[in-house]
């Protein structure tokens, strides 16, 4: 089992900028990848930013250049810092572990945090 505990969002004005937290704890070792998803309301869940495969990072074309995924692996925390926000930006942000312990493929979810953009 993975637990994923989010923290850091909040209500910025347009321009502004967070940065979220994600503190993993449990089978850390069976992680394979790591990301931040969001979902803002009546949309569906999208990809903001992941790792992938070791280092490799990959952005939703919104966030590019705006926001940096981050991980520290020595406190098993990982991180989005989003700058420039967008009023567009403001949804529930997920953090996500893929896990594959024996083999099986698992996808654990944190609680979410929200951010909130104002104009």
């Amino acid at each position: 089992q993975v637990q994923l505990v989010e923290s850091g969002g909040g209500l910025v004005q347009a321009g502004g900028s967070l940065r979220l937290s994600c503190a993993a704890s449990g089978s850390i070792f069976t992680i394979n990848a790591m990301g931040w998803y969001r979902q803002a309301p009546g949309k569906q869940r999208e990809l903001v930013a992941a790792f992938t495969k070791g280092s490799t990072t990959n952005y939703a074309d919104s966030v590019k250049g705006r926001f940096t995924i981050s991980r520290d692996n020595a406190k098993n925390t990982l991180y989005l810092q989003m700058n420039s926000l967008k009023p567009e930006d403001t949804a529930v942000y997920y953090c996500s572990a893929v896990a594959s312990p024996g083999g099986v493929r698992v996808d654990y979810w944190g609680q979410g945090t929200q951010v909130t953009v104002s104009s």
